[in-house]
């Protein structure tokens, strides 16, 4: 039996559950994107995106679908440091020194969707290192208060596979008084 071809992941539940609120068209930046099941998947409902991972033979598959970049984000400067975006997305990946970076990138009315393992997740395999494990409410702490959290959750994940995990969906407040609206919230 062959092993699925990388490309034919299925994007993050969370992702695809948050997805609705990212401005229809809008830039979004995936950030540490691999092989791109997120820029394949979010391309496909008619956004501009922008992929950044260190792994140039993983970015060469995108370059039709989106703008790439190979950098290594752990140990040269953000790259991204004058620009923002409709969206933030960030799965399966830990930098710290990142965290205030993605934040920053976040425009007005814009979106962070972030989802990565966290403390526990040892106990079930890879990622075993803390330092690649978030700890209790950490991204709450990173996006406060810049950011609005719509959703969070910190805790154990069955599905789609075991796992602890950290997940956010985090807004920067439009300069409209007509926030409710953007996102379909109640006032």
């Amino acid at each position: 039996m062959l092993a699925a071809h990388p490309h034919a992941l299925a994007p993050s539940p969370w992702i695809v559950r948050h997805a609705h609120l990212l401005r229809a068209g809008g830039c979004v930046l995936d950030v540490a994107c691999g092989g791109g099941r997120h820029v394949r998947w979010l391309q496909q409902r008619g956004h501009a995106l922008f992929a950044v991972d260190r792994n140039a033979e993983a970015l060469a598959g995108l370059r039709d679908i989106a703008q790439v970049l190979v950098a290594d984000l752990e140990s040269g400067p953000w790259p991204y440091a004058q620009q923002t975006f409709d969206a933030v997305v960030v799965t399966n990946y830990l930098w710290r020194p990142l965290l205030p970076h993605l934040v920053r990138a976040v425009a007005p009315g814009g979106v962070l969707l972030y989802e990565t393992f966290a403390l526990g997740q040892a106990s079930l395999g890879k990622p075993s290192n803390p330092e690649f494990l978030l700890r209790p409410g950490e991204l709450l702490d990173a996006v406060r208060p810049t950011l609005r959290v719509l959703a969070f959750e910190d805790g154990y994940a069955s599905a789609p596979q075991p796992a602890f995990v950290q997940r956010i969906a985090a807004v920067r407040e439009p300069a409209s008084a007509h926030a409710a609206d953007r996102y379909n919230l109640p006032i």
